[in-house]
């Protein structure tokens, strides 16, 4: 799903480029066996490299120059606090009252607005209540009813109620990669959230199959009720990394793998 202030109506999916059943294993982008052959040597002497280098220990007698364009740890580090005290309607709630908390909170957002769940009207009545200060919710809840009407469900092969059609399953798996604080004060945090993830319909019929997607939301954070709520959104694709060369998996595969894996409550 692609959603933001003013483009709540598009969907991250994308029809196919050709014709013929995209489920029936095609690789993308095809590479020579000994192309890869030279990327597996290639990681092997990297990682030897590394181990060597970590065994080396710290005797001190390192220079410090070049060490101020090193990334810290504390960039990429678990803080270890508790990221939520409980859920509601299924959606993580609770956060601390600072930047952790602020980037734990629109990472779990950025999880359920770009999800299946938004496009039913019951859940997406709950996740506007959940997730959006009370002073916006009413005009999301309009936007959200208009962007998703019947037809334009109808259009990605959805029923009315927004559930998917015999023999389909829609796909809108979020995966947050990371966070990054661009604001914040006791009151309101802007956060962004570089995201992946799985988007589509899978179904053998499909003309909307189930494909990976890069994108970045920003959300626009304020501190109420106790919590940390969204008042207002936006996203922009990217950054997205060099396609792999990975076999694309049947619709019966893309379906079992949707009911069966969990999400995650995700923390900074």
């Amino acid at each position: 799903m692609s959603l933001g202030d003013d483009r709540e109506g598009q969907t991250r999916t994308r029809l196919p480029e050709a014709g013929g059943d995209v489920y029936g294993g095609a690789r993308r982008g095809g590479r020579s066996s000994s192309r890869s052959m030279i990327t597996v040597v290639g990681v092997v002497v990297l990682l030897i490299a590394a181990i060597a280098f970590a065994n080396r220990g710290g005797s001190g007698s390192g220079s410090a120059a070049g060490d101020e364009d090193k990334p810290q740890a504390s960039s990429t580090a678990a803080t270890g606090t508790r990221p939520v005290k409980g859920r509601s309607a299924g959606i993580p709630g609770g956060y601390a009252h600072d930047e952790q908390g602020a980037q734990s909170a629109a990472a779990n957002y950025a999880v359920t607005l770009v999800s299946a769940d938004i496009l039913q009207p019951a859940r997406r009545a709950d996740i506007v209540r959940q997730v959006f200060v009370e002073a916006r919710q009413a005009e999301l809840s309009a936007k959200l009813d208009k962007a998703y009407s019947k037809d334009f469900l109808s259009s990605i092969g959805l029923s009315d109620d927004g559930t998917a059609t015999a023999g389909n399953t829609y796909v809108s798996r979020t995966v947050p990669i990371g966070t990054k604080v661009t604001s914040y004060s006791a009151t309101a945090a802007a956060v962004e959230v570089w995201c992946t993830g799985v988007f589509g319909m899978a179904g053998e019929s499909s003309t909307n199959p189930a494909s990976t997607d890069w994108f970045t939301m920003t959300l626009q954070l304020r501190w109420a009720d106790e919590d940390w709520k969204v008042d207002s959104f936006s996203q922009k694709d990217g950054p997205a990394p060099v396609p792999g060369d990975n076999k694309a998996s049947s619709a019966e595969e893309m379906a079992k793998a949707v009911n069966e894996y969990g999400g995650f409550t995700y923390a900074r």
